[in-house]
């Protein structure tokens, strides 16, 4: 796999957080690095699958009006609260 050099400056203290997991789990800064960032640009294209997802419901209607949410959410502190808003 072809790889390249990406240079960032990042905080002291997280730097040597960075070089105290590698330590650690004996792998290298560079490997650590890659992790994390393989792991934050999953979460990122998760997040906008997420969101493509929801504005194509609020487009279709597909959408539950304010006041149902907010009776739900209040009477969750109640002895019977309602069913979750469908």
């Amino acid at each position: 796999m072809e790889t390249k050099v990406v240079t960032a400056h990042v905080p002291l203290p997280l730097a040597e957080k960075v070089d105290q997991i590698a330590a650690r789990l004996e792998r290298s800064r560079g490997w650590i690095v890659k992790q994390a960032l393989a792991a934050w640009i999953d979460q990122e294209e998760e997040r906008r699958r997420m969101t493509l997802e929801a504005l194509a419901d609020v487009d279709s209607g597909r959408v539950i009006d304010h006041q149902s949410v907010q009776a739900w959410a209040d009477s969750l502190d109640s002895d019977k609260p309602r069913p979750l808003p469908l």
